[in-house]
């Protein structure tokens, strides 16, 4: 497919190491796959929250043009979308319903911008059929302008995983709506099992009152010499850590998708994950995965206490997730979509130029 320009607005922090998020993964694997397919991406780089960069943005797309937006800066910078919706052909791309967010991290529910910026869209992008369905629910978009576009995942080497099973790993910022303080829970109900370990990958930077408070919790459930707070781990060492993992655990209290759970099946990890949002789209119906109510740490220790503790069951676990590798989804798929996402708003907004020409 060849087009106009793409101008692909993402928060500025898109190539930092040390914000590491599946949003910005997405972004990144989707701009390098539509250059594959021959359109011309311009990245735009924007703070997040800084209204007038973004309308300072928009404000440098010639009219008409195509502007493929992360929903992370669209909603705080709704009315700059309502300004251009009528001289740009503006998708916002939404990793997750906003208002959702906010309610998992301070009980309240926020919607006004968030449907401002959804309905100044001439498409809408989700990761998820859950998020599709939640806009949807919450009128923040009209459903036959939204389009489902689920993450890919690369062909990755099979983690091997060890005979005891004792290498837990959870992988996400270290925030309220990721639930490492409920993996916690967890695991101190677990310390009369001998030798198992956790690894905690994720950013401490991103809510450090509750960084610090798992640090606590840790610390007082007598757990510091068996879970570690490792902060951002990328590239190889990230894989490193996929490598050497038994299972892979996700306690997260809000979840649009589950990038984690999907790229731990890619290895042939098994999986524990909360029954959250988009997570039982990543785990696709695979037995390799076990979902366990949100935000329950004693439905979590229960499962993580017989993977410790029965051998056959935990075979058959990992056999299951190694056979599940071959049934996940590549990149191509969701990049195609949005691909043709792109090429339909820019057709549309075309044959209505050419409609108002012969009319006028």
């Amino acid at each position: 497919m060849t087009g106009p320009t793409v101008h692909f607005l993402v928060p500025d922090g898109i190539d930092d190491a040390e914000r590491v998020s599946g949003g910005n993964v997405y972004d990144r694997r989707i701009a390098d796959g539509l250059r594959a397919r021959g359109l011309h991406v311009r990245m735009v780089p924007v703070p997040e929250a800084r209204t007038a960069e973004v309308a300072g943005a928009l404000s440098n797309v010639p009219d008409d043009g195509v502007v493929l937006i992360d929903g992370l800066i669209a909603v705080p910078a709704s009315a700059a979308l309502s300004a251009n919706a009528a001289r740009l052909r503006i998708v916002v791309l939404a990793h997750m319903v906003a208002s959702t967010l906010s309610e998992a991290h301070n009980g309240t529910r926020s919607t006004e911008g968030e449907r401002e910026a959804l309905h100044a869209a001439r498409a809408v992008i989700t990761t998820s059929d859950w998020t599709r369905s939640a806009l949807i629910a919450r009128a923040l978009a009209a459903p036959d302008r939204i389009a489902v576009a689920r993450p890919g995942t690369d062909p990755v080497p099979a983690a091997p995983g060890s005979e005891t099973g004792a290498r837990l790993l959870t992988v996400g910022a270290v925030a309220p709506h990721k639930g490492q303080d409920v993996l916690v829970d967890a695991l101190a109900g677990m310390t009369d099992l001998p030798d198992w370990t956790c690894w905690v990958v994720g950013s401490l930077d991103a809510d450090p009152d509750f960084a610090l408070q798992t640090r606590e919790a840790i610390r007082s459930a007598a757990l510091a010499e068996r879970v570690a707070l490792t902060g951002v781990l990328s590239g190889p060492l990230l894989e490193d850590a996929y490598r050497s993992a038994d299972l892979v655990v996700a306690p997260s209290r809000s979840e649009s998708y589950g990038m984690v759970v999907a790229e731990a099946l890619a290895r042939g990890i098994p999986v524990v994950a909360s029954c959250v949002g988009g997570v039982p789209e990543a785990i696709a119906g695979s037995p390799a995965g076990v979902l366990v109510p949100s935000g329950d740490p004693g439905a979590l220790r229960a499962v993580l206490r017989r993977w410790r503790g029965d051998a056959g069951w935990r075979a058959a676990f990992k056999a299951e997730a190694m056979d599940s590798r071959t049934t996940r989804p590549s990149w191509e798929e969701p990049v195609g979509i949005i691909a043709e996402v792109l090429g339909e708003v820019g057709a549309r907004a075309d044959a209505l130029g050419r409609e108002r020409r012969a009319a006028g």
